[in-house]
């Protein structure tokens, strides 16, 4: 084979340097400038280039980023083309992503996305199978074969997921959503998204006792790490942890998901909201036996709500539902304890007040 020109090295070293400064820009946020490159990268690169699949595939992420979805799937499915299976090496592009990034952008969503799905799935087994037969493994290949199985659970989960909404109608959704969570759980026990998820089937088949196990142990694996700890599921992800605990009616755990998620964000509208209803549920569960100390919760769930509310009209929220029913919980409250006075503090809503009174009475 005849050596490379000179000049050819230098047009793959400049593509190459291209891409990566197109990936810095994306990764502090100059998206425009980062599209500019990275464009600039594919053209150099051409058809049939060397570096023409990491090229397709970054722009597509960039305008992931940038919101421009029909251009995005564009470049995914450009990259498709080049990497049908997913069997090319992921240096140069290859892989799964595409497909799983292409599911979750799917206009039409139901069996398009699980076809997609499934076309990343084969190819992360693949990668998976080949790891595992490795004879002796490096700790970063050990660290890689782990972090595919994650990526596996989690798209099984997503498919799973996709059963029990836009498929839910099919004769065999029940029996698919089974068989997808079962893989998983063999698969990714580590991963608290797949006992998410099975118990969200679990919640579905009224099977309430396993629902509050698997929501117990999706808890268990990431309640005491530190915060940024890559472990710790997405801020959604815990929201919806956050719902399926309070349909369990597991409210005390619950309210621990969302004091961390306000610790995280103070702007959450539903967290805020969702801490509300779950401190209301929890001071309506107490009522009957508690005395009096079920007030103090709900004037912390008003205080929640409150600010649920706040943020609800400062963010011109979309949800209209829920800020109906923060209004409507916020009303039985002040019904039931009066209007809040001015100056009402957070210190307040932690029964400190109630003490206070409760001495000066004694």
């Amino acid at each position: 084979m005849a050596p490379s020109r000179p000049e050819s090295r230098k047009g793959k070293a400049d593509v190459a340097k291209l891409l990566i400064d197109a990936q810095t820009q994306l990764e502090v946020g100059n998206l425009d400038e980062a599209s500019a490159i990275a464009q600039q990268a594919l053209d150099a690169t051409g058809a049939g280039g060397d570096f023409e699949l990491s090229a397709l595939n970054l722009l597509g992420t960039i305008h992931v980023e940038t919101g421009d979805i029909e251009d995005a799937r564009a470049y995914f499915q450009r990259a498709v083309t080049l990497d049908s299976d997913g069997s090319v090496d992921e240096k140069i592009g290859g892989g799964p992503e595409k497909f799983l990034l292409l599911a979750q952008l799917s206009e039409e969503g139901g069996q398009d996305s699980v076809s997609w799905f499934e076309r990343g799935a084969v190819s992360l087994r693949k990668q998976i199978q080949a790891l595992s037969e490795l004879s002796s493994k490096t700790p970063e290949q050990q660290a890689t074969l782990e972090e595919k199985q994650q990526k596996l659970g989690g798209v099984l989960c997503a498919v799973s997921e996709v059963y029990m909404t836009d498929l839910s109608w099919e004769a065999d959704a029940e029996q698919r959503c089974e068989a997808l969570i079962t893989e998983a759980m063999l698969i990714a026990p580590q991963a608290s998204e797949t006992w998410q998820t099975v118990a969200n089937v679990r919640i579905s088949q009224e099977r309430t006792d396993e629902a509050r196990a698997a929501l117990k142990r999706s808890l268990e694996l990431w309640q005491d790490l530190p915060p940024q700890h890559p472990a710790i599921p997405e801020f959604a992800t815990r929201i919806g942890l956050s719902r399926l605990l309070m349909e369990s009616e597991l409210e005390d755990e619950a309210l621990q998901v969302l004091e961390r998620l306000i610790t995280d964000d103070d702007t959450s509208v539903e967290a805020w909201y969702l801490g509300g209803w779950c401190l209301y549920i929890i001071g309506e569960k107490a009522r009957p036996t508690a005395g009096d100390d079920w007030k103090s919760t709900w004037k912390s769930s008003r205080q929640w709500l409150t600010q649920c509310l706040k943020l609800y009209e400062f963010q011109d929220y979309e949800d209209e539902r829920l800020g109906e029913h923060a209004k409507e919980l916020l009303g039985n409250i002040n019904k039931e304890l009066g209007e809040p006075v001015d100056g009402d503090e957070w210190e307040e809503a932690s029964g400190d007040e109630d003490d206070e009174d409760e001495e000066m009475q004694g």
